[in-house]
């Protein structure tokens, strides 16, 4: 993940500087996104899990040069978490994070005048806003539940409470954009972040050692360019 990093700091640095030493008029043009995540939580070790629903919405900014490459900024709104999965048995539980979200992200496009296809990538940060738990038993004395399936399976995490709420990692995505007007365009865009900070305290002494969020994003958006 340390390259992982690496590569991304060095994609973003290029873009800025292939946008400071070209001479075409900037594009600037703000806008707004909404859609839905899908989410897991990476436990070390690992906790059986589905991928949880959540929703994405935010603000964005985009500075582009004509030659393909640009920069955007973004505000979100994020939901992140997992589901437990317990095969066999009509036991639910399933946690979720909120989070504001602030990307970062080189911004490479091409395509014709009504048409583009982009890829975007680059470092993103977040503070968690608020967290919710769904639950068909009482997950804070599972002990005293009859028949739940203990045996080769951790439950310390169901009741863990949040160490940090502060959360870093690096996003990447696909998309297509319509250009509707001259002024105006619509995106749809697939994004998967990898989160490289732990939400649970990862003491040698913890029940884990890795607690770090993944999500899949599909958002439609909407821009409106100033400049």
């Amino acid at each position: 993940m340390k390259r992982a990093s690496s590569l991304l700091a060095l994609l973003l640095a290029m873009a800025v500087t292939a946008v400071a030493q070209t001479h075409y008029e900037a594009n600037i043009a703000v806008g707004g996104k909404a859609g839905m995540t899908l989410s897991r939580t990476n436990f070390q070790p690992s906790v059986p899990q589905s991928l949880v629903g959540g929703f994405v919405v935010g603000g964005t900014f985009r500075y582009m040069e004509e030659k393909h490459f640009g920069l955007i900024a973004e505000l979100n709104v994020e939901q992140r978490g997992w589901k437990e999965k317990f095969e066999g048995y009509d036991y639910a539980y399933s946690r979720k994070f909120t989070y504001l979200q602030l990307p970062i992200m080189t911004h490479v496009y091409f395509g014709s005048d009504k048409f583009h296809a982009f890829f975007n990538a680059g470092p993103s940060v977040g503070l968690m806003i608020g967290e919710s738990t769904s639950s068909n038993f009482d997950y804070n004395h599972i002990a005293d539940i009859e028949g739940f399936p203990r045996e080769n399976r951790y439950t310390d995490q169901m009741a863990l409470k949040v160490k940090r709420k502060f959360d870093y990692g690096i996003t990447a995505g696909l998309g297509m954009e319509y250009i509707a007007q001259h002024k105006q365009s619509f995106t749809l865009e697939g994004r998967l972040y990898y989160g490289l900070g732990d939400v649970f305290s990862n003491k040698k002494s913890d029940t884990f050692s890795g607690s770090g969020g993944m999500s899949i994003a599909i958002t439609l958006g909407y821009f409106y360019r100033i400049k």
